[in-house]
């Protein structure tokens, strides 16, 4: 029990922490979306696709800097032709604390880890 319980619960701690982790990366995937679809339409700046970004993470609970960068992209049409679009890239570095004293027993640990999402879509026309 001495030798097995302190593994199990860095077992069970590790699983959590991942949890965490994911659940950023989810809220970053979703917010590339947000910041994608504002990017996309008619009247909008990039500046206020990376604003929604930003807002989305840290209603999400995201903490720290959330980085988004807008690229107008050519996607592939029907027929061979090309529609213009916005691609969101988002970067956010999540920092391990919650395993972090305890990882040191085990080697230097992981730290932190850069969570990147991205998300594509074709320009919006604005409607006659």
């Amino acid at each position: 029990m001495a030798v097995v319980l302190p593994l199990l619960l860095l077992v069970i701690m590790s699983i959590v922490d991942f949890g965490f982790m994911f659940q950023r990366y989810v809220v970053l995937t979703n917010a590339a979306m947000e910041g994608a679809r504002v990017a996309t339409l008619p009247g909008y700046t990039s500046n206020d696709a990376v604003a929604r970004v930003q807002s989305y993470a840290a209603n999400g609970g995201v903490q720290g800097t959330v980085n988004a960068v807008v690229t107008p992209v050519q996607l592939p049409g029907a027929g061979g032709g090309t529609w213009p679009g916005r691609q969101v890239t988002v970067t956010h570095v999540y920092d391990h604390d919650f395993l972090g004293p305890m990882t040191q027993f085990f080697g230097d640990g992981v730290g932190s880890v850069t969570l990147t999402a991205q998300a594509t879509m074709r320009n919006q026309i604005a409607a006659p």
